[in-house]
């Protein structure tokens, strides 16, 4: 029997959510638009004003917001998606979503993944499971697409977690359509 158990903590949900969030293509757009796009306009109007009225001081000022937009508009961006992510969430789904989480692959039951958390006890079906991936700090045990078991490196108390992202693997190609 293979057990895993880690703490579940707000700043890993946060940064689960954020690297969705910059996977996706449509976000992608968006902050190469703002980075690059907004600012060149800004540019362009500066010029005009240095050139068209010789006012080099309204010029400088464009330019200047221009640069720190294209190097903070990024940051402001995932600040406010941080504070999203936290705000859809209330203190009763909070209080049951953080804490420590224990997994388990039982090999007298092995058609599922066994979890214990602050909310109860669950049971999932490997199936039904996506896919394991691997990140800097993290694991992800796909549950669908856009959602997953987030378990931290640093927070992992019980268990191997290399040894059971490996069986997780296996598991889930195994009982794969």
């Amino acid at each position: 029997m293979l057990e895993l158990e880690y703490e579940f903590r707000e700043d890993d949900l946060v940064n689960f959510n954020e690297a969705q969030y910059l996977n996706s293509k449509d976000v992608q757009s968006q902050l190469n638009k703002n980075r690059w796009i907004v600012p060149s306009i800004m540019v362009l109007v500066g010029t005009f004003y240095y050139y068209y009225y010789g006012d080099i001081k309204s010029a400088a000022y464009i330019g200047v917001v221009a640069v720190l937009w294209a190097l903070l508009s990024t940051k402001v961006m995932l600040y406010d998606m941080r504070r999203q992510v936290l705000k859809q969430y209330s203190e009763k789904e909070k209080k049951a979503m953080f804490g420590t989480y224990t997994l388990t692959i039982d090999p007298a039951n092995p058609a599922y993944l066994f979890e214990t958390s602050p909310s109860g006890k669950n049971k999932m079906a490997w199936q039904e499971l996506v896919r394991v991936e691997y990140g800097k700090r993290y694991v992800y045990i796909f549950i669908t697409l856009s959602t997953a078991l987030v378990i931290p490196l640093e927070t992992v108390k019980k268990g191997d977690l290399e040894k059971f992202a490996e069986q997780a693997e296996k598991m889930i190609e195994r009982y794969a359509g």
